[in-house]
């Protein structure tokens, strides 16, 4: 049993959102899906019958997700990291978790229904490591802060994306 799920508050898209989740992962599927009766229906004034809630996996992962009204939207204060192992993986998860979404800055972006993703080579903690001792500051900022920061996808240094590989 997993001891700490996400769960994610649509307004009233939340089975449209795992199952473009569930398309896009592997080892992905939905467990379960319940459905808003009629004491619920009154209470949250959605209609009897519609989905409530969705359980789903993402590469193991579980998750919940609630169609609870518009009452709370997502924003990048929260993302989920995704640990890609090397360039075309990366290049296959932002291609369709940007699409109808809109791109960020260093890997980030957030998707059609509003939820952040960090796109990034698993090793990305060695490589801001070694990238941090090489760089200089300048005008007292550290590294990834500057005004020339302007990276959108993660596109690693060449022959770094990879986990594991010697350089």
């Amino acid at each position: 049993m997993q001891k700490i799920t996400a769960c994610l508050w649509f307004d009233d898209r939340a089975e449209e959102a795992v199952k473009f989740y569930t398309s896009i992962f592997k080892n992905s599927k939905i467990k379960g899906t319940t459905r808003y009766g009629k004491a619920g229906a009154k209470a949250s004034g959605r209609p009897e019958g519609t989905v409530m809630t969705v359980l789903f996996e993402l590469d193991g992962q579980e998750f919940l997700a609630l169609n609870g009204g518009p009452h709370f939207k997502f924003s990048p204060a929260i993302s989920f990291i995704a640990n890609c192992k090397n360039q075309q993986e990366i290049d296959e998860l932002w291609q369709k978790l940007s699409a109808g979404g809109e791109p960020s800055q260093c890997g980030w972006l957030t998707d059609k229904f509003g939820v952040s993703w960090q796109i990034v080579p698993a090793n990305i903690g060695q490589i801001n490591s070694r990238a941090r001792h090489r760089l200089p500051k300048q005008n007292g900022a550290k590294f990834g802060q500057g005004k020339g920061v302007t990276l959108r996808k993660s596109t690693p240094p060449a022959g770094r994306a990879e986990p594991g590989r010697r350089q």
